[in-house]
């Protein structure tokens, strides 16, 4: 199964941009680790970010359209403003696992609502870089309860 790790603004700044809020681990060090999980899960695992909501569209289309069996997603604060985000999520049949970093609902108010979650299959937030670990697996195990369907 090939799954897309997406990532939205300012996460290219990871272990840099306010550690105390989102770890010291980069991103191209969580990228290393999930492909290698992927890989143990017999996954193969492409990863893309951009700062642009456009390009992140243009991912999740082609996400779809390329034969991917999911997408675990950090759309970053894209996620409380981004109709166009959550209408591309709407759009194509592929699970999408939406992840956070940090606890958005234990944070700013303006970050409690996700117009991204409705369309997702789950939210995963709080639980550091291992959340995307947590949403590999629960895209791996989702894809086998539907072959069981």
């Amino acid at each position: 199964m090939k799954i897309l790790l997406l990532n939205g603004p300012n996460l290219n700044r990871l272990g840099k941009r306010q550690p105390e809020i989102y770890g010291t681990e980069t991103l191209e060090s969580i990228e290393l680790h999930l492909r290698a999980v992927a890989g143990s899960n017999s996954c193969e695992l492409t990863a893309k970010q951009s700062n642009h909501e456009g390009e992140l569209i243009d991912a999740l289309h082609e996400a779809a359209d390329e034969g991917y069996g999911g997408v675990i997603f950090n759309p970053a604060a894209y996620t409380h403003t981004s109709i166009a985000l959550m209408d591309a999520v709407a759009s194509i049949s592929i699970p999408v696992v939406e992840v956070h970093l940090s606890n958005i609902h234990a944070r700013e108010s303006f970050r409690h609502n996700s117009m991204i979650a409705a369309e997702a299959v789950g939210q995963i937030a709080g639980f550091g870089s291992y959340g995307y670990e947590m949403a590999l697996h629960a895209l791996i195990h989702h894809a086998k309860e539907n072959d069981h369907e």
